[in-house]
């Protein structure tokens, strides 16, 4: 786990784009109808959310809740606010390519 902010939010950025690499890349095929696979897509999309989230926490949360439980509570929030900030920014330049290239 990082202490700056910046590095949290890349690391969450790339956690999304890798994922989605994986996925495009390894079990995206279309056009391929599979009934063997429809009870298996939900279970895997409810999964895939579960480890995101899990992921996700774990880089947004980490560091501001050992700064709050070491009585730095200012330090804290301004980490948290400041990993959010960026990943936020992060959010809008993809945003802004899918819209340029699309």
């Amino acid at each position: 786990m990082t202490t700056k902010p910046f590095y949290n939010a890349v690391l969450a950025a790339g956690y999304i784009v890798g994922l989605v690499y994986f996925i495009f890349t390894f079990v995206a095929q279309p056009n391929t109808p599979d009934s063997q696979t429809s009870l298996l897509v939900p279970i895997a999309m409810l999964s895939l959310f579960v480890l995101s989230a899990a992921v996700m926490s774990y880089l947004f949360l980490y560091e501001p809740l050992m700064l709050y439980f070491d009585n730095k509570r200012q330090e804290a929030v301004r980490f948290f606010l400041a990993t959010i900030g960026i990943f936020a920014l992060i959010t809008l330049v993809f945003l802004g390519l899918l819209i340029v290239f699309r």
